[in-house]
């Protein structure tokens, strides 16, 4: 295999770790507010049964997308979506959080059974795994053919990256989050820059939906360019360093606070 696209992949694959790691923390924040009724015992299997879940519908949608991914229909889907998820969090962070702020209070003093419990974190595990998989598949869409047998409907170096970045998600959720989880509390802005890149990632993959040959509204050559590939890498990038050099960082003893609340 050429040492291009070695470095083309492993480019790609450490992307997808770094954005898996700061959407799995924001997702470990969210579910380990939906245990945090239940009793220890009961909290780790209904954390261990929504991951599993998870797990085998991460694989079986991205098998299932492998062969509907040329389809321009589904790329234009996962593209709106892409953006529709960025959008909203913004929107939601910063216009309608106080509005947020108090029904969630409300809905926190309503405490769900066990299995309940489990059925609502395999939803939202669910929910995690198609934001995960569609920005993977937008980011690695693009990616050279690398000659590997196809898996589905994919190159399987394609399909592999892919599934490693979700894998590793998985883990990081599982068991490294907590390193994510600080960061987020020690730099809250981090968490609005990831959902901001995953915007970016939709614009990829809106670019490219319109250059299918069913659509033709800009030149297939465009998105197979360097220019286009440095492009969107170099705002990536912008958006990473600046979300970092932007984002304040909080005191420690206000992160206490934090932790105490939540």
């Amino acid at each position: 295999m050429d040492f291009s696209i070695i470095i083309e992949y492993s480019w790609v694959l450490l992307l997808l770790i770094l954005l898996e790691g700061l959407l799995a923390a924001d997702n470990a924040l969210v579910l380990a507010i939906m245990v945090k009724h239940l009793p220890e015992e009961q909290r780790k299997k209904a954390l261990f049964y929504g991951l599993a879940g998870a797990f085998v519908f991460r694989f079986g949608s991205l098998f299932a997308i492998s062969f509907l991914i040329n389809v321009w229909q589904v790329q234009a889907i996962g593209a709106v979506y892409l953006l529709f998820i960025a959008l909203n969090h913004i929107f939601r962070k910063f216009i309608i959080k106080k509005a947020e702020d108090s029904i969630e209070e409300s809905k926190q003093k309503k405490q769900s059974g066990f299995w309940v419990t489990v059925l609502k974190v395999e939803l939202a595990d669910i929910a995690f795994a198609v934001d995960s998989i569609l920005a993977a598949v937008a980011l690695a869409v693009l990616l050279p053919d690398t000659g590997l047998p196809n898996i589905g409907g994919l190159d399987g170096g394609k399909f592999l990256v892919i599934f490693a970045g979700g894998f590793i998600g998985l883990i990081i959720m599982r068991f490294a989050a907590t390193v994510f989880v600080k960061l987020l509390h020690a730099r809250p802005g981090l968490e609005t820059t990831a959902f901001i890149i995953v915007g970016w990632v939709g614009v990829k993959l809106a670019v490219y939906t319109l250059s299918h040959p069913a659509l033709g509204v800009i030149p297939e050559a465009f998105v197979k360019s360097p220019y286009w590939k440095i492009t969107f890498y170099a705002v990536l990038v912008l958006i990473a360093v600046g979300g970092w050099f932007f984002s304040k960082e909080v005191p420690e003893d206000q992160q206490e606070k934090t932790n105490q609340t939540a």
